[in-house]
């Protein structure tokens, strides 16, 4: 199906992979009723991180990515990059930088210090660090710029890579195919999470994958045009009765993207 490879954010079926036994009866579903081959790994249950990659072997999965946290990234890396040789993926990903780093021009400079450090040990063993946008991000510094441009224009391009989500984007009040374009070379995996406005409501929120407003033709072109190896699917919130079910709606509607796009 084309250069890119579609798959699906677990985070959206993060209460369906809590234990080994759940997830073990998602990956299946995800495989069998829906015909996933590629997911991410995130909001995994807590159990050993070699049954995680007895379920990935198991179902054949690729995974694209992870979301870690920040704590294991500066105290607990090495391990963390054996789980991840363990899993077949070669990036680790990190949802949000921490509070701290997001207060002024020094703080965030002080971020892009110590994740130019940890991307650069990642490298050393084969694998890269990528960072996923919220809104926030395009929060105005005191000299004028976002701190997305800061991390854009400030992080090392051979060790600091984004995973862009196209709702946040969105959110951050730009237009999300356009901005996508600036982070060429950047990007392995990107997020795509729709927005809509609900009848009498004034404010945007999640939505089913194809369900909204936003342009995924345009974004899926973008991805082609940056190099983007991967798109996967999310939903944190507002499904249509499940998780699950938004899911199935989701992957299908990717799916209809990808192939009309390929």
């Amino acid at each position: 199906m084309g250069n890119i490879k579609v798959g699906v954010q677990l985070f959206t079926l993060r209460d369906h992979i809590k234990n080994y036994e759940d997830t073990d009866k998602t990956f299946a579903w995800l495989k069998n009723e829906l015909g996933v081959d590629t997911v991410q790994i995130s909001a995994i249950g807590n159990f050993p991180a070699e049954q995680h990659a007895e379920l990935v072997k198991k179902y054949g999965f690729d995974v694209c990515v992870t979301h870690k946290p920040w704590d294991r990234m500066l105290n607990d890396l090495d391990k963390l990059i054996d789980e991840h040789i363990a899993l077949g993926c070669d990036q680790i990903g990190l949802g949000c930088m921490p509070d701290e780093f997001r207060t002024d021009l020094a703080a965030v400079r002080r971020f892009v210090a110590m994740a130019n450090e940890i991307g650069r040990k990642m490298k050393n063993r084969g694998l890269t660090f990528g960072y996923h946008n919220h809104a926030i991000e395009f929060a105005k510094l005191e000299d004028g710029r976002t701190i997305m441009d800061v991390l854009i224009e400030e992080t090392d391009p051979e060790v600091f890579f984004f995973i862009p989500d196209t709702y946040w984007i969105h959110m951050g009040g730009v237009n999300e195919a356009e901005y996508l374009k600036k982070l060429k070379g950047r990007v392995k995996v990107c997020h795509f999470k729709d927005w809509a406005v609900k009848l009498g409501e004034n404010v945007g929120s999640i939505t089913e994958l194809g369900c909204g407003m936003l342009d995924f033709d345009a974004c899926y072109k973008a991805c082609e045009e940056i190099g983007a190896s991967y798109i996967v699917y999310e939903q944190d919130n507002n499904y249509a009765s499940s998780p699950l079910e938004s899911t199935a709606i989701s992957y299908k509607n990717l799916a209809a993207i990808h192939e009309r796009n390929k």
